[in-house]
């Protein structure tokens, strides 16, 4: 075999301490099944603590609000819950709501985004959560719902998108969310309308993007908006950037350019392939030519999370020409952020038990897992890393001894479909029935976001572990079962 061409996961120090604690790991897969996922609550309050230093380095206030569309534990939350007032979460729907009032969250600490019905509505209204309006519509209907059952104002952060920043090209792209800035001026009237109904607290965007540029356009719109805002007599007081930092989840950057090197030229017919049925990526070989673009998520990201943050507040303002924090200090604005894989970063494991290994006549070996795609969502939000072989039994302890060896990763669907991996992933050594492979970081949209219970298989248990300080044993509830003073210290 040809040298292998590893993807392996960045690990920080709790995740890679669980992951070498095999006599922990075992045990739990056999008592509460593959898939197992597991939650690690205290990480998530590490992160909190990672985008709070880059508040204090700009001098800045505001909230650190959690995407719960990441992951639906209830262990996030309450841990979330424990850190402070300083952060809080973005509910999408009616459930994440209802989730979010029950784990701990006040309703100061809730902000109610993306299209709603009347239902999700009427909850956030009567419970008095920030609603970041998506469109005139809903700010007249929430204003309704106020008006009729006679409630207090209801805060609100309305939607932004579709930015243009004034003397340059940059163009943010068109979003099925928010209203277009250009159509801020009628929206400003709108607000003025219902203000008896609604409390106008800022503007707020989400940009599907990591390009910093279109972010700080749009937080320069935002800005720009906020200045006519006072100018009606408005009082703003804060913008909600959402989220969008992006994630490194490779320790290695080398290991991801030589694979995509490589990649492109198994393509081309130039080596052996390295994906299943020639799968590309969205990148495909015609007559010797690569044709397409590659549709994956870029594993290396070696500016995401708290540091990008950082360095988007730097930038300087396209139109208002100075950087983005100090205009926001000046103003006096809050910050809200609204992070989903960056707070969820390191804060979960998937583990899926080997069940069959086998080789086809091509020489293939092709890995049967006790899990399914939808289980282990990597492939299907485009990104490409490598589980970690976690042996049973004694083999736990063996000194290395056998050689690297590529495999495809099978489910256990009854469907050609259900690959878990499209590519040759490499590991230290051929598995065995029995042995785990543990899928890193799948806290961020990987974990739940599409599990179903296809064929009547059971969707993964959930379980949150901690330990008793960073060399203390692990212990472990079911992720309901969690409530923060478990391990939540006096420092939050």
């Amino acid at each position: 075999m040809s040298e292998p061409l590893y993807l392996a996961p960045r690990l920080e120090s709790r995740p890679a301490a669980l992951l070498d604690s095999p006599a922990f790991l075992h045990p739990l897969v056999a008592a509460l099944g593959s898939p197992l996922n597991l939650l690690l609550p205290d990480q998530i309050a590490d992160n909190v603590r990672a985008f709070r230093e880059v508040y204090a380095r700009h001098r800045l206030t505001g909230r650190i609000c959690y995407a719960h569309k990441a992951n639906r534990s209830s262990a996030l939350v309450r841990r979330l819950a424990a850190t402070g007032p300083g952060t809080g979460i973005d509910v999408a729907s009616l459930g994440e709501l209802q989730h979010a009032l029950a784990g701990g969250l006040t309703p100061d600490r809730i902000v109610a985004t993306g299209p709603k019905d009347p239902d999700f509505l009427w909850l956030a209204a009567r419970t008095g959560v920030t609603v970041a309006v998506d469109s005139p519509g809903e700010l007249t209907a929430l204003a309704a719902l106020v008006e009729r059952f006679r409630l207090p104002r209801v805060p609100i952060l309305p939607r932004l998108s579709e930015f243009a920043s004034t003397g340059t090209r940059v163009l943010t792209r068109r979003s099925r969310f928010g209203t277009p800035a250009t159509e801020a001026d009628a929206l400003l009237d709108l607000v003025e309308k219902h203000r008896d109904a609604v409390e106008f607290t800022g503007v707020s965007y989400h940009l599907d993007t990591m390009a910093p540029t279109e972010k700080a356009a749009a937080l320069d719109g935002c800005l720009r908006v906020l200045d006519e805002s006072r100018r009606r007599g408005l009082r703003p007081r804060a913008v909600d950037i959402g989220g969008g930092f992006g994630t490194d989840y490779l320790a290695d950057g080398a290991q991801w350019e030589r694979y995509t090197t490589e990649l492109t030229r198994a393509l081309l017919g130039r080596r052996a392939p390295l994906t299943w049925e020639g799968h590309g990526y969205g990148l495909r070989g015609e007559n010797g030519t690569l044709r397409g673009a590659l549709g994956v998520y870029p594993g290396h990201r070696p500016v995401a999370g708290p540091r990008y943050l950082d360095e988007l507040l730097a930038q300087t303002a396209p139109s208002l020409g100075r950087p983005l924090a100090t205009l926001l200090l000046e103003n006096l604005y809050d910050l809200h952020t609204e992070p989903g894989r960056a707070l969820t970063d390191q804060c979960g494991i998937t583990l899926a038990r080997v069940l069959e290994v086998r080789v086809t006549a091509a020489g293939e070996r092709l890995v049967r897992l006790a899990a399914n795609a939808r289980d282990i969502g990597l492939e299907d939000h485009g990104l490409l890393v490598d589980p970690v072989l976690v042996p049973a039994g004694a083999t736990a302890r063996e000194p290395g001894g056998d050689s690297p060896v590529g495999v495809y990763l099978l489910g256990n669907l009854c469907l050609e479909s259900d690959l878990i991996s499209r590519r040759l992933v490499f590991l230290p050594r051929e598995p065995r029935a029995g042995d785990l492979l543990a899928f890193a970081n799948t806290a961020g949209y990987f974990m739940d976001f599409t599990a179903d219970h296809a064929l009547h298989q059971p969707v993964a248990r959930k379980v949150a572990v901690y330990r008793d300080g960073d060399a203390g044993p692990w212990h472990w509830c079911l992720d309901e079962e969690y409530w923060p003073h478990l391990t939540a210290g006096d420092d939050e």
